[in-house]
């Protein structure tokens, strides 16, 4: 599947990592995102509501099905998200794709997302990619 596949056929992006400073990409882009029609589903144990939605504390917690995971940790810290995005898949099954942004990638959290059935996508911006193409 395609970037511009990804985002003509997924609206439901839950941002693991999403900040409440706007100055921060990791609250920019969600924003960006939720003002071209995606639903905006927020991950950070420490706020509880950013872009006027309820922000879940995990990724298990999170309610609302869940169609991109885009992600902004540290590189270092992809693999564990992944992990938890299998373990959600295995309880709920929703997540398609897993989406680091600019300047996050991991090789071995690629390889352990792909085996496991996800779309995975590295060191790219939603926000650039959307431009890019819409």
């Amino acid at each position: 599947m395609t970037i511009k596949e990804i985002l003509e056929n997924y609206k439901k992006i839950a941002y693991y990592g999403i900040s409440n400073n706007p100055e921060k990409p990791a609250y920019r882009v969600p924003a960006f995102m939720q003002s071209q029609g995606y639903e905006v589903i927020p991950i950070n144990p420490h706020a509880e509501e950013i872009l006027g939605k309820k922000v879940y504390r995990s990724l298990m917690e999170v309610e609302e099905e869940i169609e991109i995971l885009d992600v902004f940790r540290p590189s270092d810290q992809t693999v564990q998200v992944v992990k938890e995005a299998i373990e959600r898949n295995k309880a709920r099954g929703d997540i398609k794709v897993i989406w680091l942004q600019l300047d996050i990638k991991n090789e071995e959290a690629r390889k352990l997302a792909e085996e496991n059935g996800f779309i995975f996508v590295q060191d790219k911006c939603l926000h650039i990619e959307y431009v890019r193409y819409f």
